[in-house]
């Protein structure tokens, strides 16, 4: 058990939970704020979207403790002038039907109307794309919310500067609850050495971010670690070792701009971004912290791959240790189900030590073949995994039988 102090709606609550207890649960159990609907408990229909320091969050996979601290609101305590716009124009435009989705799309519709200066239909309906209707009323929301828009924008009310409040992990404001670890109480393992701050291209600071989801693997690479870790750095030759990345300009030490091409079944998205770079050569150890954008879905993702270099086999060979950690949302976050997105992990894992073995028994730079950027199919990693799976229980099946 833990105790956490939050203030939810205006009032201060402090309670004893279970580690495992999840924001939407402790809202609507311990609260009676059964405003906050829960559907597909997977962070992808949007039901439970409740405000968490001021943003848009989905409370169904958040643990409780991670908000120790924090400001959360719900549909009911949704007060302020732009909710009650909206709630008059979902009943004019008829956006409520069955009613089920409706408290977590008005607090993602509240968002829509703070940040979008002028939206289309299509920037709206991409910006609640996280919000799943099934009723299929989405015409007369995308109305709603624009009619909220168009008339506060002709009463002179401009757009809030979001810039100082981005969207990211719940809690992660309030130092009591930065607890590591994933729904599957996975830990995160950090670089054994402090890295120096790299000279950035873009000098802004990075605001503090915690990834929604952390994963740790490890593989082993046939070469001596001054090998590998001449090899990693340069953006070029690992770039070629990734399914569908490709980078843009020319490189440096510490920044890389680039794109990474992506299908996850109907969905083609190309993500544009950028990376900065540190590595701390005394420890064999590295960092990279980068971020991404598709236009086209609009698609985002942040994340950071922390690295460190290991000798094995005498010297002869070098364990790599990885921490990947990232956020991803709009349309392609649907695919990031925990479970699937580690053992798709560990397959692209898998292909990149590949990759790298197969590059450094090349030899030199110029001995090395031109690399495609092809893209990478996440449906058909997803589907591998899942015929493996498939697999693997019949056999268990199988086995059980022949055992009675």
């Amino acid at each position: 058990m833990a105790t956490v102090s939050i203030t939810i709606n205006g009032i201060g609550v402090e309670a004893e939970v279970e580690a495992r207890t999840h924001l939407a649960d402790f809202i609507r159990e311990h609260r009676n704020l059964t405003g906050t609907h829960l559907g597909c408990e997977h962070g992808v229909c949007g039901a439970c979207t409740v405000l968490i320091d001021g943003a848009p969050a989905r409370s169904c996979i958040t643990y409780a403790v991670a908000c120790d601290g924090a400001s959360i609101t719900t549909v009911e305590g949704l007060e302020d002038d732009v909710s009650a716009e909206l709630r008059d124009a979902f009943s004019r435009e008829h956006a409520l039907q069955c009613g089920y989705c409706t408290p977590g799309m008005l607090v993602s519709a509240r968002d829509a109307v703070l940040r979008l200066p002028e939206p289309d239909d299509r920037e709206i309906r991409v910006l609640l794309s996280g919000n799943l209707c099934r009723c299929t009323g989405y015409v007369g929301i995308v109305r709603a919310v624009k009619s909220v828009v168009a008339d506060r924008r002709a009463r002179g009310i401009a757009p809030a500067d979001a810039s100082g409040n981005p969207l990211g992990p719940v809690g992660s404001a309030h130092p009591a609850g930065r607890l590591t670890g994933g729904a599957r109480g996975g830990r995160t393992t950090h670089v054994s050495a402090p890295l120096a701050v790299s000279a950035r291209r873009d000098s802004r600071p990075l605001e503090e971010w915690r990834p929604q989801v952390t994963i740790e693997q490890r593989f082993i690479v046939h070469h001596p670690p001054e090998v590998v870790w001449a090899f990693l750095g340069r953006p070029e030759e690992v770039a070629a070792c990734l399914p569908g990345a490709k980078l843009v300009g020319t490189p440096t030490e510490n920044y890389i701009e680039g794109l990474l091409r992506v299908r996850a079944g109907p969905i083609a998205a190309e993500f544009a971004g950028s990376a900065e770079i540190e590595r701390d050569v005394s420890h064999y150890a590295g960092m990279i912290r980068g971020r991404g954008k598709d236009n086209r879905s609009g698609s985002a993702t942040r994340g950071e791959i922390a690295y460190k270099l290991s000798p094995e086999a005498g010297g002869g060979a070098t364990r790599v240790d990885v921490t990947v950690g990232y956020t991803l949302t709009g349309m392609l976050a649907q695919f990031s189900r925990s479970g699937l997105i580690r053992d798709v992990a560990n397959r692209l894992t898998a292909a990149f030590a590949t990759n790298l073995e197969a590059r450094l028994a090349n030899g030199s730079l110029n001995q090395l073949p031109p690399v495609s950027a092809a893209e990478l199919n996440v449906v058909t990693l997803v589907m591998s995994v899942v015929r493996d799976r498939i697999g693997r229980l019949l056999r268990r099946m199988l086995g059980q039988r022949k055992g009675t």
